[in-house]
């Protein structure tokens, strides 16, 4: 996937979940060109997806932090056969599993680039984009440098 196709926008949008109490700010975070992940303060542990309490050590004291936005490929996949009407126009495309530098590994897909481009081990960087007005997915592309 090079870029997401413009023309299905409002189509992959319908896809997303609908925020929650728990996972509101995350979204909202994307919206505005953020990457915000939840950090324990009692542990420091950072996790992603968010939840009520903390994974590490149970805590409920939890915050909204910026991430940095980087991480490396973990792992990934390529898509060549048509899933979704929404996503026709954008094959061959990843699925990339980005082990956050904060900890977290998240679902995503790496832009910018052929999907035959993309190997574990690649450092990338958090790219949000605007599906519409109201809603933003969280996209990666190749870190500079």
């Amino acid at each position: 996937m090079v870029e997401p196709q413009t023309t299905d926008r409002s189509a992959k949008a319908a896809l997303l979940p609908a925020p929650t109490e728990v996972d509101a700010p995350f979204w909202a975070g994307l919206h505005e060109g953020e990457l915000r992940l939840q950090r324990c303060t009692a542990c420091q542990f950072y996790q992603y997806p968010p939840e009520t309490f903390c994974y590490e050590c149970g805590s409920t004291a939890l915050e909204w932090k910026v991430a940095n936005g980087l991480g490396t490929v973990y792992s990934f996949i390529t898509v060549h056969q048509r899933y979704h009407a929404a996503f026709v126009d954008d094959l061959p495309y990843n699925v990339s599993i980005v082990e956050l530098d904060e900890g977290p590994r998240i679902l995503s897909n790496v832009i910018g680039m052929p999907s035959e481009s993309v190997t574990v081990g690649m450092r990338v960087q958090a790219s949000p984009r605007p599906l519409t007005e109201e809603q933003s997915a969280l996209y990666f592309e190749r870190a500079e440098g």
